[in-house]
């Protein structure tokens, strides 16, 4: 159901962050000898940075290398969402963890992934699912210690398989709507917590190089079931990409290949509706649907929740109706309807844009149409750059007003499984300005004005809106000043930190009141009231006003975030900023002793021993989004993470990246912190597809559990 999106939820704060990928099962685990994949045509090939490059001579030995190499590297997070789609992370987690448990069962991931999968994907890529979950497999074998339950292993395809549903149903933000039902709020508001991800792509009509730009830079947790994992995989059967997936991903999710690349934000359209049933007050469990009562599905899950030494099984009661998954709260009864349980081919789609080696068939792939919410920009070595908002959008009728609950009692609001084809959904093929930019802005924003999409010509009822941000006001105002860039300008875009000059931020669209407040009104604040005024509106480390300004705004944010009010348009009230400030001088005063004190000093980039000063602030382009650290001091959690830059033309490619931390989660690694310097001083290191060179700089190249005898090391590559 389409609420008015103000404020995005970083897949941190509930389940919506909180993602990707556990092992759940008992039992036996195969043998190598009735593996039909074979160990040593995978090598798995750790570059400087420890970055695995994994090649394999098909692509389900390649998916069989990207498994073990996850794992070898962060394999506690390669775990917990498969123990959710399996109801097991509570016992791990605890109450976090039980939340997710229930989110998969009330979603019907097991059920739609046992119904549909045997006819949703074709033989080869279920070799490709049997293989990645082999490779978990025989890693948990060897590796029982990092097993987090017992009885978990082995898994099967159809396991990764709804970590894919239960992934779509969590970006999709389907859980926002069933927590307010649960919490007894069905009014238009999200409690949430800023986010959001960057895209942008140039052709070579707005390069001075000539060149086509891609900026892959999605905002995400920095660890975590949501973090990023970076990966480069081969095989002989075609594939060739590098970029970046979540750990427990079968395939690569943003990034390129030696052709084309594509970078992802999450999009905002009306993906999931609500409905009220009008239950029978004479019977239990019945709700009238057109002429006649029927009876709820009951559902009942019992999940065990750790606390402290032990684990409390813990029972609740859903439903499901003729619209789907269905709540009780507070004596009514909601269904909530969604694509993104309904179609399980998202995980293939994804997999075959890794393979496409022109746009004609990166858009071919795209036209299956299968996942539920998402935009994409792409660019490609031909010069074309291209943006799609997609969504699964069902057949609405018009007669409705979908934004709002619906009647539950009428086939007239009970859509069909299917939904309108790839080409209906709003998409821009080069357009005349040569850039793109999607910021989790509308999708009638992504271009410079004149050059955009109409709202007219779409259908009303997908719900997509009009809304800027600040991110792409500044990408725009920035893109406009110039008329044709460099890739140092292309790189000053990307990694800016600046507010426009209005602090326009849809975020908090009256903000503006608290740079206004009256020092005369408000005396015990007029120094505080000085400092901001004075900011100029970046927040790089050195900056001294904008520790104070953060730490009023994160006031306000915490608010929304904990609180939940129904504040219309997030507009606050003047007092409500003073009082906003006033915490925040109390804390500066605190911690910092004053109210100018550089924004590296209050912020720091934190793993393990390591703490860095950043910049950054939420809404800026080179988002940070901070939690309480300590001492009075915050630390990143979400914001800018993976970060990929490719420049493509006819015969070079050339791509830099960076990660927030470095390759391996798993303190005793020397690539646990090694790129942390890096990533505050907003530097790239370069990277390469060229298997020769691959292997001649390799720091370390192996076979999954196996190192490579001395025979094959002296082998010359073939290429």
């Amino acid at each position: 159901m389409n609420r008015e999106r103000t404020l995005r939820t970083p897949l941190v704060l509930l389940p919506r962050f909180s993602m990707f990928i556990i092992l759940l099962m008992g039992g036996f685990y195969l043998s190598e000898a009735q593996s039909p994949v074979n160990v040593l045509n995978i090598d798995i090939v750790r570059d400087k940075w420890g970055v695995p490059h994994i090649f394999g001579k098909t692509d389900a030995e390649t998916a069989y290398g990207l498994a073990w190499a996850t794992s070898e590297d962060d394999f506690r997070t390669v775990q917990r969402l498969l123990l959710a789609v399996k109801g097991k992370l509570g016992e791990v987690d605890g109450q976090s963890g039980a939340i997710l448990d229930y989110l998969a069962f009330i979603a019907g991931v097991e059920r739609v992934v046992k119904e549909s999968y045997d006819t949703s994907f074709s033989e080869s890529y279920k070799k490709v699912l049997e293989a990645y979950a082999e490779g978990l497999n025989a890693y948990a074998s060897s590796h029982g210690g990092e097993v987090l339950r017992k009885g978990v292993f082995p898994v099967n395809a159809k396991d990764i398989v709804q970590e894919y549903v239960l992934t779509n149903v969590l970006l999709t933000s389907v859980y926002l709507d069933i927590q307010k039902i649960f919490t007894g709020d069905i009014k238009l508001y999200e409690e949430n917590y800023p986010s959001g991800s960057n895209a942008l792509a140039f052709n070579g009509a707005r390069t001075k190089d000539g060149q086509t730009y891609l900026a892959v830079n999605s905002h995400q947790p920095l660890e975590g079931m949501f973090s990023w994992y970076e990966a480069h995989i081969v095989s002989d059967e075609g594939l060739n990409m590098l970029g970046a997936t979540f750990p427990g991903g079968a395939s690569i999710f943003v990034g390129t290949n030696p052709h084309l690349g594509w970078a992802c934000t999450l999009n905002h359209p009306d993906m999931d509706d609500v409905y009220k049933l009008d239950m029978n007050p004479r019977k239990s469990l019945q709700y009238w649907f057109d002429d006649h009562w029927e009876t709820l599905e009951v559902r009942k899950k019992t999940v065990k929740v750790k606390l402290g030494p032990i684990r409390l099984p813990v029972t609740k009661t859903f439903y499901w109706s003729k619209y789907g998954t269905t709540i009780e709260s507070h004596g009514n009864y909601y269904a909530v309807r969604f694509a993104s349980n309904l179609d399980i081919k998202s995980a293939e789609q994804m997999f075959r844009l890794n393979k496409a080696a022109s746009f004609s068939e990166w858009r071919n792939v795209m036209r299956g149409n299968h996942i539920p919410g998402m935009n994409f920009v792409y660019a490609d070595r031909s010069d074309t750059i291209f943006y799609a908002s997609t969504s699964e959008m069902p057949y609405r009728n018009p007669g409705y007003n979908w934004k709002k609950v619906l009647p539950g009692n009428t086939s007239a609001t009970l859509w069909p499984a299917r939904f309108h084809p790839f080409d209906s959904i709003p998409q821009l093929l080069n357009p005349g300005c040569g850039y793109l930019v999607s910021t989790n802005n509308s999708c009638f924003d992504v271009a410079k004005q004149g050059y955009n999409l109409s709202p007219a010509n779409y259908d009303p009822t997908f719900g997509y809106g009009t809304e800027k941000n600040n991110r792409s006001i500044m990408a725009h105002y920035m893109v406009g000043k110039l008329d044709k860039l460099t890739y140092e300008d292309f790189k000053r875009i990307k990694f800016d930190r600046t507010f426009n000059d209005s602090m326009y931020d849809y975020n908090l669209d009256n903000v503006m009141t608290m740079f206004n407040l009256n020092p005369v009104k408000y005396p015990e604040l007029a120094d505080a009231i000085a400092v901001i005024r004075s900011w100029n509106h970046k927040s790089d480390p050195d900056n001294k006003e904008a520790s104070l300004v953060s730490f009023a705004l994160y006031n306000i944010i915490d608010i929304i975030s904990a609180k939940g009010n129904n504040y219309e348009n997030n507009r606050f009230l003047e007092h409500q900023y003073a009082e906003a400030l006033r915490e925040a001088k109390r804390h500066m005063l605190q911690y910092f002793g004053g109210l100018r004190v550089p924004l590296g000093d209050v912020q720091k980039h934190v793993r393990g021993n390591v703490a860095l000063p950043i910049g950054g602030v939420p809404e800026v382009l080179a988002a940070t989004i901070t939690q309480p650290y300590h001492n009075g001091m915050r630390r990143t959690f979400v914001g800018d993470s993976y970060i990929q830059l490719v420049r493509y033309s006819k015969d070079t490619l050339q791509i830099e990246s960076v990660n927030a931390f470095g390759a391996s989660a798993k303190p005793e690694s020397p690539h646990y912190t090694d790129q942390m310097q890096m990533f505050v001083d907003q530097k790239l290191k370069p990277m390469t597809l060229n298997k020769e060179a691959i292997y001649r700089d390799a720091e370390k190249v192996y076979h999954p559990g196996k190192e490579r005898d001395e025979k094959e090391r002296r082998v010359v590559v073939k290429l």
